[in-house]
């Protein structure tokens, strides 16, 4: 009776297990269907503009504003879904149209500002906006309450000449216009539609004498299309520039070759990670590959609900994100192990290691999340889309990954399916860890690390870094043609055109990358776009940065790992002590130091997302050297070492204790990324590579270096007596006190 009982239970937990994956599954199509896609992924056009005045007046949020509605205004006239407008700072915005079809017709749209002028009815220009108030477009009404706009005059004498001059022509009609084009705009064709939302011509007024008072533009108006007018008018009659400080150009062809190549390198990504964990834990690494496939499917629904736009960098993060979720389940699945050891039962063991374990994970998360909101507040585009996703990653890690996958494990453990074979739970038990000396053998590690660093500063101080156009300023242009590309063609062809090439580099027979130092205008884009489609047959993606661009780019990279470093170290301080906050970050400047020697070393480029990859190692490494920490300290409590001998058997212990946690974790997070390499998007190889290099240095400096840089800290200290704060009453004082007293 006891046994058909145990067998429903476990047969309707195995039953909610699978209707959990088909219930999922059949997720993936609305959610991956329903996400937008970047300008990386899909084609399409970005460009940064810095907006000036032409009075040079002063730019308000009011006048950034206006800026702003008069580039959706014209992004309307595209036909584009879905665009990406965001104001930086206080005098730029950043204008991302992916999908876009004719990019060369968005410049053009864009770049023209809203300016309002006066005209005659042959469409002879009179007056500009020049003559009205800075911002002075404000919602009146017209003599019958209906909403109308009203214009603030500040050249009062030349528009009283004009007036009066008007008045005494046949017509007696001014006529007023936004945003007029020579040649297309033709008060004859427009007069019948003049003052409707499908005209540029706002107004045809009738002047009977001179005057200069404030005019008010009447017609067929809603209160929301006045609001509109109002707006689009202030951003005309100021009337603002756009400077472009920045643009890139991405193909349609370059896009979705992207995506497609990193589906293909998450999928398998994916794969060799459930394969890892089935294999080293059993049936606890099937229920952590249900909850794998769950928070993936579940982080993608919250970056959709959140309306974040999926880029390069963005999965990148995510299928990073998937390597750094296991890391949660290892952790307590080693810690269920640990406690299996000492011989008791699976399920006293599995409530002590998910008790154990919950600290160490909820540390090792919150310091990569301070590091993913630092690059979100300093991080500019792509960048933000990559903290935005893995912000999100770290809350579902938790969700998902920590709650919801002991929950479900729990549902097996107590129906004792597991109490006779708990290897097939939970994988091989370790009986007897082999002790390694890793305080006696640091000095040989320690070598191998000052030899890497040796040679990182020479190349360091003799090739330098390769700086990409980001840092350096200039234009970078991907060239695909179905043809084979030979490097010195292209290089010839550039060199002809009269610029002058930095660097160069094959991707592949069709594909080439060139940099030159020159920073391209929007006609000059053009023409090269062009010419390259005449010549090669090929498609090109071109990217332009200004000085400027470099220069703050420069600035928030330096601010936000000096943040980084700071905010570790209080953090740290405060759930460990200070000892742990120096060596873990003589650690993270290890890590961070030798990914910059290896990028020197092989000259590999630097580009904007190579800060993201620095900040993800920063909280990656430190992750990991939490964990080895919380160890320490564990055993630091239990133990009570006196000496410092003793002092060196429990961080001997603790590492052993974390060694194949370590591992492992790298490990599913290196095979990730190594998918991305062999089989993801060239655009973010540099990207996938500095974080290959700070995995391994993360896991290498969590073991062999933190651990012993904590020893020789700490051995200086163990066994004395604790130095007593100011305000701490030594015991024989607070005795003679109370002698005193009676």
């Amino acid at each position: 009776m006891k046994k058909n009982k145990q067998k429903k239970g476990i047969l309707k937990n195995l039953l909610v297990v699978f209707v959990l994956i088909i219930f999922t599954a059949l997720l993936i199509p609305g959610v991956f269907g329903s996400l937008k896609f970047g300008l990386d992924l899909q084609g399409g056009f970005e460009v940064l503009y810095q907006v000036e005045t032409v009075d040079d007046s002063e730019i308000t949020k009011d006048v950034m504003n206006s800026t702003y509605k008069a580039l959706l205004k014209r992004i309307d006239i595209l036909g584009v879904n879905e665009p990406v407008i965001t104001i930086e700072g206080n005098d730029k915005i950043r204008v991302q149209l992916a999908g876009v079809t004719d990019q060369d017709e968005a410049r053009k749209i864009l770049s023209s500002a809203a300016t309002l002028t006066f005209r005659d009815t042959s469409d002879n220009l009179l007056m500009t906006s020049s003559v009205l108030k800075a911002g002075g477009a404000s919602v009146g009404q017209d003599s019958k309450g209906r909403p109308a706009v009203k214009l603030s005059v500040s050249d009062k004498d030349e528009f009283y000449n004009v007036t009066k001059r008007i008045s005494g022509t046949t017509d007696k009609t001014i006529v007023i216009w936004l945003d007029y084009e020579e040649g297309v705009s033709k008060f004859a064709n427009e007069q019948g539609k003049c003052g409707t939302s499908e005209s540029k011509c706002l107004s045809a007024a009738t002047v009977s004498q001179g005057f200069a008072s404030d005019v008010i533009i009447q017609g067929d108006f809603t209160t929301e299309e006045v609001n509109n007018l109002v707006s689009l008018i202030n951003s005309g009659s100021l009337p603002t520039k756009l400077n472009e400080l920045s643009s890139k150009t991405v193909g349609a062809s370059f896009g979705s070759d992207s995506l497609s190549k990193m589906v293909i390198a998450g999928s398998i990504g994916f794969a060799f990670v459930v394969l890892i964990m089935v294999s080293l834990y059993r049936f606890a690494g099937f229920i952590s590959s249900v909850g794998l496939l769950i928070y993936t499917v579940l982080t993608f629904g919250i970056f959709w609900l959140v309306g974040g736009v999926l880029t390069l960098p963005g999965i990148a993060a995510m299928v990073l994100g998937i390597g750094m979720a296991v890391d949660s389940n290892v952790i307590n699945f080693e810690r269920i192990k640990d406690e299996m050891q000492s011989g008791i039962s699976l399920s006293t063991a599995f409530k002590k290691g998910n008790k154990n374990s919950i600290s160490t994970i909820i540390d090792a998360n919150l310091t990569t999340f301070i590091i993913a909101l630092i690059l979100f507040i300093f991080g500019e585009s792509s960048v933000k889309g990559f903290a935005t996703m893995l912000m999100i990653s770290i809350v579902t890690t938790m969700l998902i990954m920590v709650v919801f996958t002991r929950v479900l494990l729990k549902l097996f453990v107590d129906a004792d399916l597991f109490v006779k074979k708990p290897k097939l739970f939970i994988g091989r038990i370790r009986e007897n860890i082999k002790s390694f000396k890793f305080v006696n053998s640091a000095k040989k590690f320690v070598l191998i690390s000052i030899l890497l660093i040796i040679i990182g500063a020479i190349s360091l101080g003799v090739k330098k870094m390769n700086l990409g156009v980001d840092f350096k300023g200039g234009t970078s242009i991907n060239i695909k043609s179905e043809n084979i590309l030979k490097i010195k063609d292209v290089e010839k062809y550039i060199e002809k055109l009269g610029y002058t090439i930095n660097d160069d580099e094959v991707i592949d027979d069709n594909t080439v990358y060139v940099k030159i130092t020159d920073k391209l205008t929007q006609q000059q884009i053009l023409n090269l776009k062009n010419n390259l489609e005449k010549d090669y047959k090929a498609s090109s993606d071109i990217g332009v940065v200004s000085d400027m661009v470099k220069r703050e780019l420069i600035k928030n990279a330096i601010m936000s790992l000096l943040l980084a470093a700071i905010a570790i170290i209080i953090y740290i301080s405060l759930r460990f002590r200070f000892n742990y906050a120096v060596s873990a970050i003589v650690a993270l400047l290890h890590d961070v130091f030798l990914i910059f020697a290896t990028f020197s070393l092989f000259n590999l480029e630097v580009e904007t997302i190579f800060i993201a990859a620095i900040l993800t190692i920063i909280g990656y490494s430190i992750n990991d050297t939490i964990v080895v920490f919380d160890r320490i300290r564990e055993n630091m409590n239990n133990d009570k070492p006196k000496n410092k001998d003793e002092l060196k058997v429990v961080v001997d212990k603790s590492l052993n204790q974390v060694i194949k946690r370590s591992f492992i974790t790298s490990i599913t997070t290196i095979v990730t990324v190594l998918c991305l390499i062999l089989f993801g998007s060239h655009e973010v190889m540099e990207f996938n590579i500095a974080l290959l290099v700070g995995l391994v240095a993360g896991t290498y400096s969590s073991i062999f270096i933190a651990g012993w840089l904590w020893y020789v800290m700490e051995s200086k200290v163990v066994g004395k007596p604790k130095r007593k704060k100011w305000y701490e009453i030594d015991e024989i004082e607070e005795k003679k006190v109370k002698g005193v007293n009676n």
